[in-house]
This record gives structure tokens, sequence and C-alpha cells, in this order.
């Protein structure tokens, strides 16, 4: 998907169901409530994905962004809890050893539980939002910038533009990512979930949500990476023994790299605290924990070809956010 370079845009990460914290920041960027749906006199929002499961307004929050998507305010990309929307409801194709292409398990029930409730009673609903998520493109690039939901790899992104142009991708496509390594299931793996690594010496983490995992999250910029502990991107610390085990020299070389030389790019879904900034000049996470009532963060880009600090504009996530 491309767009005007040359306009400004509001560029907003993960949402996970907090409508009411999601309006709060629209006003303060200036956006009004106009006709039902929020709107800019001059500016547009790119949403990087993440509207469903975890929060306590969900539906709202997928109405709001529906709604300006829809009337041309708003732009938004897949994230993967839109994935997983997609493939928690969508067969598996014959052969692959599953029934659903995002399999029923305990740990994804409880993922897209809240999501499933919060339209249980509006079952019509529900299904039009399930074909709506096949309407949000992968990543976007409008040349002097560039957004996805978790990482941009070129080697992946080059050759799906060839099947896909503007980044949406069809059913046959999800259906395909439910075989492990195909290409389909690597794109959704890369670009939603970003890059991992399997800690050293057999441990595990067992992260604050309950589950305990043998890979952990890395980052895809770093240059000069000496130990785990020095690509790990997770809210969750390594064991100890894991972050000061050094890197082999072949896994150093097959980490992913965003070089500096390239556009700004601009992702979500990696839990970040503190207060919203760069990772590089050429690279920002927008996502700051909101459902963990962390910060809901945009970044307002005009002309800019580097990222400028001063452009993060955040609201703190309150407790009223929670159903009274």
């Amino acid at each position: 998907m491309r767009l005007d370079p040359e306009r400004s845009y509001d560029l907003i990460g993960d949402i996970h169901g907090c409508a009411n914290t999601l309006e709060r920041l629209l006003d303060k960027l200036g956006y009004r409530k106009i006709s039902g749906v929020w709107r800019h006199p001059s500016r547009q929002t790119i949403f990087l994905g993440d509207i469903v499961d975890r929060g306590p307004r969900i539906r709202e929050a997928v109405h709001l962004v529906r709604d300006m998507v829809e009337v041309g305010q708003a732009a938004c990309i897949m994230g993967n809890h839109e994935f997983n929307a997609l493939a928690w409801e969508t067969p598996a194709p014959p052969g692959s050893g599953r029934l659903h292409v995002r399999e029923h398990s305990e740990r994804h029930t409880r993922l897209i539980a809240e999501t499933l409730e919060q339209f249980a009673a509006y079952p019509a609903e529900w299904r039009e939002l399930h074909d709506w998520f096949y309407q949000l493109p992968l990543f976007i690039d409008a040349g002097r910038f560039r957004a996805v939901h978790a990482c941009w790899d070129d080697s992946l992104i080059t050759p799906l533009r060839a099947q896909f142009p503007d980044g949406l991708i069809n059913e046959k496509f999800l259906k395909a990512s439910a075989v492990y390594g195909s290409f389909a299931n690597t794109v959704f793996n890369r670009l939603l979930r970003g890059t991992d690594m399997r800690l050293p010496h057999g441990l595990t983490l067992t992260s604050d949500d309950g589950f305990t995992r043998s890979f952990f999250r890395t980052k895809f910029w770093e240059e000069n990476p000496q130990t785990y502990g020095d690509i790990v991107f997770q809210p969750d610390a390594l064991p100890e023994l894991a972050a000061r085990t050094p890197l082999s020299e072949l896994q150093k070389n097959e980490l992913l790299q965003y070089p500096s030389d390239q556009p700004m790019l601009f992702v979500g879904h990696y839990w970040r605290s503190g207060k919203p900034s760069a990772i590089r000049s050429n690279l920002a996470c927008l996502d700051y924990s909101a459902v963990l009532y962390g910060k809901l963060v945009a970044y307002r880009l005009d002309q800019e070809h580097r990222i400028d600090a001063n452009k993060f504009v955040w609201v703190d996530v309150e407790k009223p956010e929670l159903p009274q």
C-alpha cells in the first residue's frame, strides 16, 4: 500500500481495545468527532495494527478505526492479532495436521478470548470484521517512510510485492501459512511477529503473562552485537546466563539488519516502556504497552527524513479504561 509521502501523518501504536484512551489521544492530536467519525482538517492517521485482543473496549476501538479508514481519515496495517483472528476462524488446508490455521490451543484461546466475548452478541459484525481484516495491508511503503507491525525484511517484502503489490493478502495465502516453513508462514511470522532466537543451554523463560518460552524476540538493527543480551528486544529479561552468553559468528551473520541509510521505519508490537523515543534516527517503535497501563503513543510525521525526538505525542492509560 502506497501513501502520499508529502502529506502529514499521525502514526499510532498498538491499541488492544483501549478505545477511551485512543479518543483522548486523537483529541490531543487535534482530531474532532464529526458525524460520528474522528477527523482532522489536514492530517491522516496510520494505525500500526493490533487493534483487537486483551483490552476492555475492543469492539469500540475496531469501530473507531474502521470508520476512520472507510472515510479516508486513516489507514491501518495488519498486526499479528488481526492475523490471529483471521487464522482462528479459517479452516486449515488438507495435510497441514490441524483443524484451523491457528490452532485452538489453551494459550491461543486465552489471547483471543476478550475479542470473542465482546463480539459474542454481534455475530454479523464479527463476520464483517473478518472480511475487513483482509483489507489491512501487511506493510506500507511511502518511499520516504515505511510502516510494518513488527519487522521490515526486504528479502520477504520484495517477493511478496510480486504476488500482492498493495500488500493485501487473500485467504489462499493465509491458509498456506498453516504449513510451517512455507513462504506465507515465514512472511507472517517475520513481518507481524519479528525475529527471534532460541535461548542457549536449553534455558527457558516465563513471561509476565504466565507463558513459558524457549525463544526470545531479537533486535533487527543491532550492528555489532556480542552477546545474547545485546540483541534481546522484549519486556521480559533473559536469564543471566543467557544474557552473557557470546553469540557465535554464524549467529551474528544470520541476524537481520535494517541499515541506518534506509527510509524511516515505524513499528509497533514490542511492548516498550519509559519515555517514547526513537531507537535510531530512522527507526521508532510506537507500542508502549497501552493495555498494561502504559502509554498510547503517536508520532507526528511531517516532511522530515529522520525521526525527530520532539514529535512523539502520548497519553497515559488511566484506570477508568477498565469496565466499571
